[in-house]
This record gives structure tokens, C-alpha cells and sequence, in this order.
């Protein structure tokens, strides 16, 4: 199988108990891409300007990252700062400088028509058909979102969610989109929008997948120093659908272990700022924590 994700590459300024981190490497395709490329080789489509540095690509480079899908343009890469408190899950956005990514139209490369999965990370729902269209028949697409698209594009966003397969989002996002301020609730109300798997990730609390007929939970990992949580989402879902990649099937029980998976990629993610933990993780590192949470979970 093959996963394309189509997301931001950008710098993160970030503020957090332990520290302050200037125009560090983030963005979700970032993430996503990293926390995937330890089950599967995703290929990237996205923006950067020129001031994005060699040493970043070097690192998706070394992960064996696909970037023929990454453009640089004249002009900044994408810029978001933001500000966490004590508690890790409430944080409040400072700046957010689209630059060379607020007229990104992405060109899907040729190499990259055929993939079995398409990752849509927190893209204009206006802006889906066209980057759908270049593909030939994905197997499963997905997507995630942000409060900003709820608030302004509430109807594009459900009329998308009528058509992909994997919808992302966080508890705050469920609520808002659904009304609903049950959770069980709120996941139900979005799996009768479409799609065939929604997957409500919970922060410090972890994630629960709602299918068709099933609901599956999943914790996080017990963490008593959480760094930077910046990027946990996405490396969630990197671990998530570059899992299902990999195992070629999206049969309820390969679910269930993807959900795991991306639990574990999330919680080595905020461990340290921005990517760096992805610069020293290893797989055997990542199949131990798995077989923690096995044990974590089993009575």
C-alpha cells in the first residue's frame, strides 16, 4: 500500500512550562509524515519558502520520507506560535502567518496518483475535491480538521465528511461541529455524517475510535513531564494510518491496533520540543511501548 499525506510543513514558535522554542521545525504534515515513516515510507505534499532549513529536510530525508511533493517557493514558510499553561491540553494561540501556504494549491506528483491512502491534514474543506481529483482510486481517505474550518465552513466540512473513510478530530472540535457534549454522543453524530471510522482524540486522556458498529478506547500513555504537546495529534494519526499502510487492511482488529500505535507515537511526540524525539526514536524503542500499553490495558 502507499500513504500520501497533504498538510503543512512550517515553523512553531512554542511556549510551555518547561521552556520556549523559537521557529522550530512543526506543521502536520511534518509530524504526521515522521511518526507514519516508522511502519511505512509516506510520501509529502506541501509549501515551504526559502527560508526553510536543509537540516529539517535532512531529517524527513533520514526517515525515508517521500518529498517530491514538497515545493519551495520564494517567500516565508508557514509560521504558527503558540502558548501552553499547566495544563497541557488548553493552549492559546499567539500568531498564525500562513505565507507561502495561504495560495497553496497542491499538484499531486504523478508518482503519487495511485495511493491506496490520501491524509487530507487540517486542509480548507473547499480545497479537497481539487487535490481528490488528481488521485485514482485511494482506498481510504482521511482527514482532520480545526476549530477555524468548524466556525467558518461548518457546511463544506460536513459535505466532506459524507465521502472520506477516516475522520480526525479532537474532543473541543467534536463538540463543536456536532453539538453534542457527550463524547459517545458526539462520535456517534459523526459517523452518521459518513464516515466509516472517526477517531476522537482526547488529549492526556487518549482516543476513542467509533466504527459503524463498534467503539473501541485506547489510553495514553501515563506521562508526568509533557514538554511540548504541539504535534501530538498528528503523530497519532501518522501512526494511525501508517499502520494500516502497512498492514494492508483496515479489518476491525488492525484498527484497533492502529489506535495503539498512534497513541504510542503521540506520546514519545511530547516528550521533547517540536520533532526532536523523532530524531533519536527508534522502532524497537516504539514496539516496547506497545507491549507496555498491552500490559497497561490487560486484567
Amino acid at each position: 500500500m502507499s500513504l500520501v499525506i497533504v498538510g503543512s510543513v512550517a515553523f512553531d514558535t512554542v511556549e510551555t512550562p518547561f521552556g520556549r522554542r523559537e521557529r522550530i521545525v512543526g506543521g502536520s504534515g511534518t509530524y504526521c509524515s515522521l511518526a507514519a515513516s516508522y511502519f511505512t515510507r509516506p510520501r509529502v505534499v506541501g509549501v515551504v519558502g526559502r527560508d526553510f532549513p536543509r537540516k529539517a529536510i535532512d531529517l524527513l530525508e533520514s526517515r525515508k520520507v517521500d518529498l517530491r511533493g514538497l515545493k519551495t517557493k520564494s517567500g516565508k514558510t508557514f509560521h504558527w506560535e503558540g502558548r501552553y499553561g499547566k495544563d497541557p491540553n488548553l493552549r492559546t494561540t499567539v500568531r498564525t502567518e500562513l505565507n507561502v501556504f495561504k495560495d497553496f494549491r497542491p499538484d499531486i506528483p504523478a508518482a503519487y496518483r495511485n495511493a491506496d491512502i490520501v491524509y487530507l491534514a487540517n486542509i480548507d474543506p473547499d480545497g479537497h475535491e481539487p487535490i481528490l481529483r488528481q488521485f485514482r482510486k485511494p482506498k481510504a481517505v482521511a482527514m482532520d480538521t480545526i476549530r477555524f474550518w468548524i466556525e467558518t465552513k461548518r457546511e463544506a466540512l460536513i459535505r466532506e465528511l459524507g465521502r472520506v473513510h477516516v475522520y480526525f478530530a479532537n474532543d473541543e472540535e467534536a463538540r463543536l461541529l456536532t453539538g453534542e457534549l457527550n463524547l459517545v454522543a458526539a462520535g456517534r453524530a459523526l459517523v452518521a455524517y459518513g464516515p466509516s471510522l472517526v477517531v476522537l482524540k482526547k488529549g492526556e486522556h487518549g482516543a476513542l475510535v467509533f466504527g459503524r458498529d463498534f467503539i473501541f478506547g485506547v489510553l495514553a500513555h501515563p506521562s508526568a513531564h509533557v514538554v511540548d504537546p504541539t504535534g501530538a495529534g498528528d503523530s497519532f494519526a501518522g501512526g494511525f494510518l501508517g499502520y494500516l499502510d502497512q498492514a494492508g487492511s483496515f479489518a476491525r482488529r488492525e484498527v484497533r491496533r492502529a489506535a495503539v500505535y498512534g497513541s504510542v507515537l503521540a506520546s514519545y511526540a511530547i516528550e521533547d520540543f517540536g520533532v526532536d524525539r523523532f530524531r533519536s526514536l527508534d522502532c524497537a524503542a516504539i514496539e516496547s511501548r506497545y507491549r507496555d500499553f498491552k500490559r497497561l490495558i490487560s486484567f
